[in-house]
């Protein structure tokens, strides 16, 4: 079974520097139908105001994940870290125990395009910790590459949560594919452009939940890029 999100019955959130688009419940947004998908709490996608962005607050009990389209991304968090999240970045952050963190846009002149995605973690009240790596678009092209899972294997962040996530770059007529698991469940989000999901079309900004499906095939629309989820 596939269910599609599409883009615009999102929930949003605008302010004078923040354009925010919700695929599940967040915030003063609430839809009783779109709560999270399994361990799939936020998808978020962002655009920010040059120099402006969220202040530091703090979260707990969360695998958040940063991945940037377009501009540059600054965080800081109490651990220490400070870092620019750029195109093909890859940012975990572990909130566990508890931990306080900024997001701004590190341009003066330039606005800040990202998904900002939260996954429920495996144990609660694991040591915080932050990871991010860079993947190329030529390791992206034309195939879902891993670039989280719970093991870190293959080069991907290690994400404490029961989830693969992948990431794939697909111009018009290049095709991937993905065998799924039985009981396990994936969710496909489309960052820019179009594809065809299992005979579906999607467009930037729709999502798709997959339930008892064996099997994924992507083809490419036009310039696309897509996130998949693989969840317990």
């Amino acid at each position: 079974m596939l269910s599609i999100r599409p883009a615009e019955e999102r929930g949003r959130a605008q302010l004078s520097w923040l354009d925010s688009r919700h695929s599940f419940s967040f915030a003063e947004y609430y839809d009783p139908k779109h709560l999270g998908f399994r361990s799939l709490r936020v998808i978020n996608e962002d655009r920010v105001a040059p120099g402006r962005g969220f202040s530091t607050h703090p979260h707990r009990d969360m695998e958040i994940i940063s991945y940037v389209l377009g501009g540059e991304l600054e965080h800081r968090d109490s651990l220490g870290t400070g870092s620019v999240i750029r195109p093909g970045d890859v940012q975990r952050m572990s909130a566990g125990s508890g931990i306080s963190h900024s997001e701004f846009n590190a341009s003066r002149s330039e606005p800040v395009h990202f998904l900002q995605i939260w996954l429920e973690p495996s144990r609660r009240g694991l040591p915080p910790s932050y990871e991010q790596r860079s993947f190329s678009d030529t390791d992206k092209r034309s195939r879902l590459l891993l670039v989280a899972s719970p093991d870190g294997r293959d080069g991907s962040v290690m994400l404490h949560s029961d989830a693969l996530v992948y990431v794939g770059l697909f111009d018009a007529r290049e095709t991937g594919e993905l065998n799924v698991a039985k009981e396990r469940y994936v969710w496909l989000q489309v960052a820019r452009g179009a594809v065809r999901l299992n005979g579906n079309t999607l467009n930037a900004g729709d999502g798709a939940a997959l339930e008892g499906e064996r099997a994924v095939r992507i083809e490419g629309l036009s310039r696309a890029e897509i996130l998949l989820f693989d969840l317990g």
